[in-house]
């Protein structure tokens, strides 16, 4: 597709192909993936069992979306710069790094999110 062009651009249900294609492309071929999806299907289980309201399961789901999502980003990161700089560079490792960071921030402030979330279910 020329950018800014009309000509070929994908339907919308050609785009959603796309999405799930580097989904499942992810999903093969990242083992992070997989933990964040593990650590969803967990989150769910735990808000079956102790009965999570409304409010709370919008507030899982969130967190939920948000760390799958900013790990795919990272994966795409890691792609693009393996792509552009396959031989080993300080600055490429140091992109990595930094992205795999920021899921890692996430996921930190996504499981305070849990336990604040889980523990006001179980106890009030």
């Amino acid at each position: 597709m020329i950018p800014g062009s009309d000509k070929d651009h994908p339907t919308l249900l050609h785009s959603f192909g796309f999405a799930m294609q580097g989904f499942r492309t992810a999903f093969r071929g990242e083992r992070n993936i997989k933990v964040m999806l593990a650590g969803a299907i967990v989150a769910v289980i735990c808000g079956l069992v102790v009965g999570l309201d409304a409010v709370r399961w919008a507030i899982v789901m969130l967190c939920c979306g948000v760390v799958l999502s900013a790990e795919l980003v990272n994966t795409a990161i890691e792609t693009i710069v393996d792509l552009v700089s396959p031989e080993f560079h300080p600055l490429a490792g140091r992109a990595k790094d930094i992205a795999a960071a920021a899921v890692w921030v996430l996921c930190v402030i996504v499981a305070c999110v849990g336990i604040v979330v889980f523990a006001s279910a179980i106890l009030g």
